[in-house]
């Protein structure tokens, strides 16, 4: 059996699963920056494609199998994400945690609270 990984663990955890999967398929040559932006890309619209209609309330309330097909599909573009990070050399976990200490600054609890402004009409 598996050992647990948490947090960043769990993170270069399934970069290097990623990584085993796709040299076991002879894949590293399909998994460009390019195409894996593109499959990304391709997955965010397939997750997007559940919300369309949807009212505010009932995309808060999907049923246990929207749900379902929904986690799917976010496991997808997670999959994509952590690969293209890979393959592009970013450590996924410091690059965001960078972004949100750039977005604390952007955004000021004092200011941005209730508010969905853009930082600069703050």
């Amino acid at each position: 059996m598996k050992p647990q990984r948490t947090g960043r663990d769990r993170l270069d955890g399934l970069r290097d699963d990623l990584r085993r999967f796709a040299a076991e398929r002879d894949w590293d040559q399909f998994h460009t920056p390019k195409n894996l932006a593109m499959a990304l890309a391709g997955e965010a619209g397939e997750v997007i494609e559940h919300f369309q209609w949807l009212t505010p309330e009932q995309s808060a309330s999907l049923d246990a199998e929207a749900r379902g097909a929904v986690a799917e599909e976010l496991a997808d573009v997670l999959l994509y994400l952590v690969r293209l990070a890979d393959v592009l050399e970013v450590d996924l976990a410091e690059a965001a945690v960078r972004k949100m200490a750039i977005n604390a600054g952007r955004y000021p609890a004092a200011k941005a609270r209730g508010r969905a402004d853009k930082y600069d009409r703050l």
